[in-house]
């Protein structure tokens, strides 16, 4: 089970910077009709010095856009990524740490700590429910400073 997870959260991770590069016109001659999803943006904001954006996507649909299936008895049903830049030179923010905590529908929680994978962090959670998704996310960059954004999320 461990490596079907750590298989399945690098494949992720390679997805991820794929869409963010042809939002840019990048990686032409690649398949990216499925990424659409990917590039949606659950919530973007500048804190404290730091352009940061949060995107949720259904780990299906991550799959499915790489011409995969998904894995049987994978238990998380969607991938939460967050990038760092800097507003205004637009640097990437690479190295750092993030925990976000994840309020669901029924108020109860999941609390992981996100991978750094290929210029953003991200981890899998289980949405199963319908209705809205409290995340909550804390983060300590390079620069020592520890700061947190906090959003709702609606699963359909």
């Amino acid at each position: 089970m461990k490596k079907l997870v750590l298989t399945l959260t690098a494949v992720l991770a390679l997805a991820a910077p794929a869409a963010f590069a042809a939002e840019h016109g990048g990686h032409a001659g690649h398949d990216m009709a499925g990424m659409a999803k990917m590039e949606g943006v659950a919530y973007e904001t500048v804190i404290d010095g730091v352009k940061t954006t949060f995107t949720v996507q259904t780990m299906k649909e991550a799959m499915a856009a790489m011409g995969m299936k998904m894995p049987a008895g994978v238990k998380d049903t969607h991938h939460i990524s967050v990038t760092f830049k800097d507003p205004k030179s637009g640097k990437a923010l690479t190295g750092g740490e993030v925990k976000v905590k994840l309020l669901s529908p029924d108020k109860s929680e999941q609390v992981k700590d996100l991978m750094g994978m290929h210029g953003h962090f991200g981890g899998d959670f289980v949405m199963t429910q319908k209705g809205k998704y409290g995340v909550m996310a804390k983060f300590k960059l390079a620069d020592g400073k520890v700061r947190s954004a906090k959003f709702w999320y609606s699963v359909n």
